[in-house]
């Protein structure tokens, strides 16, 4: 990665687990939510994603969206980009859901994060308005934004998605040493 703008080991099996959860990222809507200005997480996999046929759903506050340039990237390649503050009307439409913490290292001033922390929390009465068979994907750490209640739900794959890490990264050492 480059620091704080891309992540791609991490996209990397993010892919991994959809394809996983899902069989294919083939003709999956896909929302991204929470901080998208400087998830470099969230950047990276909309990258990947790139590669196949999706449509996404960019949920945040207006201060954290999705950097323009990225989206107008998407559009150039048609892909549909539908961005609101409405975490409910995305999850009503989204195959996968993945969740971002707002990142309090990047807010030079206190109060606009205490402002912003809790701007989107995934509860089990939130879910219970999801698109059926929603998965739920986390880079983690996770602070407020999914609730404990939700770990028990069947799509809930972020400790999955976690667990993942270890044999995708293990694949990519052993490519980059020539031990694959």
């Amino acid at each position: 990665g480059d620091g704080a703008g891309q992540h791609p080991t991490q996209s990397l099996l993010d892919l991994y687990t959809i394809k996983k959860e899902k069989g294919t990222a083939d003709g999956l809507t896909i929302t991204l939510a929470g901080d998208l200005k400087n998830g470099r997480t969230v950047h990276s996999l909309v990258d990947l994603l790139t590669l196949f046929d999706v449509k996404f759903y960019f949920v945040a506050p207006p201060a954290l969206r999705m950097p323009e340039e990225i989206v107008a990237k998407l559009k150039s390649k048609g892909i549909k980009v539908t961005e609101t503050e409405s975490l409910e009307e995305a999850l009503a439409a989204s195959d996968v859901l993945y969740m971002t913490r707002i990142q309090r290292e990047r807010f030079a001033d206190p109060a606009e994060y205490e402002r912003l922390k809790g701007a989107y929390v995934l509860n089990r009465a939130l879910l219970e308005k999801a698109k059926e068979g929603i998965t739920i994907m986390h880079p983690l750490p996770r602070v407020n934004e999914i609730a404990t209640d939700v770990d028990e739900y069947a799509g809930a794959a972020y400790f999955r998605q976690s667990a993942n890490g270890v044999p995708v990264r293990m694949a990519l050492l052993a490519l980059v040493t020539g031990k694959a």
